[in-house]
Formats: structure tokens, sequence, C-alpha cells
């Protein structure tokens, strides 16, 4: 399978503007996420897909780059522009503030697009902390291996009271990592689709999919999904490549939820 690997990035942001092209060990973020992708097995191709002129004369050093229309709501829409106009099967949707994305959940998510036309990638929550956060995006995985529902809010709730019970104990709380599978025609029909009424509540731009009637695979990974949201990120991501030394990055034993 003909497998692209895209990477959306804005300069623009709120929080961080220029967030792409922000130096983390001496590399832009964008180029950190970039040589993690290349990494992966399953890709055929890493493409960075950008409408900003500064972020694409930088990533042409080292990676191509599709320039797309300015005024895509969100990094799904670009990533579905330069799929329609490319040759291939699937693309793997990676976002471009994740320097420590590990090739092995990219390949995971990859791989199960074998069986499905949409999947994602979830990991075990083990901080308390985060059950309450609603910047943690959790999800509920049906026994078919498929996303039942995902939300800013605790689910599955434990209404019995007491403190949740993690996994290998039931029920399994779960947090979504921000990692995108499509097969190239299910991606072109999400994205034609209108925001749904359960995206528009949560935010979230995976319900529409739901919505729809997609079903979308899960892969339950081991990974910290360390993103770069804000300029204090830098340094805690800096820290964690100087312990891991040079980068390196712990194999992920990714499985099937």
């Amino acid at each position: 399978m003909n497998i692209l690997g895209i990477i959306p990035a804005r300069y623009a942001s709120t929080r961080f503007p220029g967030k792409p092209l922000a130096l983390i060990a001496g590399k832009p973020v964008l180029q950190h996420t970039v040589e993690q992708c290349r990494q992966a097995r399953a890709l055929s191709e890493v493409i960075v897909a950008t409408d900003d002129e500064r972020i694409a004369r930088v990533a042409s050093g080292w990676c191509q780059v599709e320039m797309t229309r300015p005024d895509h709501v969100s990094g799904t829409d670009r990533v579905a522009e330069v799929a329609a106009r490319r040759t291939c099967n699937a693309v793997v949707n990676i976002q471009g503030d994740e320097p420590l994305v590990d090739p092995a959940v990219i390949d995971a998510v990859a791989q199960a697009l074998t069986e499905a036309d949409m999947s994602t990638a979830a990991t075990p929550i083990r901080d308390a902390a985060m059950l309450a956060n609603p910047a943690v995006v959790k999800v509920v995985v049906g026994l078919d291996g498929h996303a039942l529902y995902f939300s800013r809010s605790l689910i599955p709730y434990p209404r019995e009271g007491g403190e949740p019970r993690f996994p290998p104990q039931a029920p399994r709380h779960l947090r979504h990592l921000g990692i995108y599978g499509y097969r190239r025609e299910a991606l072109l029909r999400v994205v034609g689709w209108p925001v749904s009424p359960l995206e528009a509540a949560e935010k979230l731009e995976q319900l529409r999919a739901l919505e729809n009637g997609l079903p979308i695979r899960v892969v339950l990974v081991e990974d910290e999904g360390i993103g770069v949201d804000t300029p204090d990120d830098v340094a805690r991501v800096e820290a964690l490549l100087e312990r891991r030394g040079a980068g390196s990055l712990p194999a992920t034993n990714a499985t099937s939820v």
C-alpha cells in the first residue's frame, strides 16, 4: 500500500506564533518531526503541507513541500488538499508540533488501514490529573477495536465512585493521540461533510467521522505523546532529548485494542 505521511504546518498560532520553525536542540520543531516520520517503515513519502512561504522555504531544504490554500480551517483539510492531487492509497496525518513522535506509532496507525478506512492511536491514562483535564481528549473503544466516542470529559465514568481503575484493570481510560490514518477516498469524504453537531460541541473533528457512520480503528500504544504547544515546552522537550541521548526514542509496544 502506498501511504503518504503528510504533516500540516501553519505559521500562525495564538499561543506560539512561528512554532514550526522554533529551534529545539538547534533544529526546527518541524524538522525533528520530519526526521521521526522518515524512520517509519510504512510511509512511502513524507510531505509538509503549508500555506506559509517561510515554512516552505526552510522545510524544502530537508523535505518535500506542498503549498496549500490559506483558507483551510483545519490541518485535516490541508492534508486532504494534498492527498486529492497525489497518487496514493492512504495517508497518515502527523501533527507538525510532535518532535518526539514515535515511528512505531505511525507504523501501527498505518498498519490498521489494511482493515479500516480510518485509524488513530490511544494510550492508557495513568496520571489521575489527566482525567479531569479537558485538554486531554479521552476515547472509549468497543470490543471490535473501533472508537465508540471521543470526549474532553471523563469517559467512561466510574459510577460507583472511588479512584478510577487503570489498565490492565477495567474500566480502561485512554488518552487519544492526535494522529490519523485515512484511506484516500475516506479522507476526501470526511472533509466534504459539514461540521457535525457533536464535533461543534466538543471541538473534536474526529467526531464528524463517527456521526456520519465512518468507523475509526484504534491502536493501543505506550507513548508519552509530548508535543510543543507553548514556548515553555521547548526547554522541556530539549531536556527530554538530552536524557534520551541525541533524540533517540525507545521502541513502542503498539497493538490493536
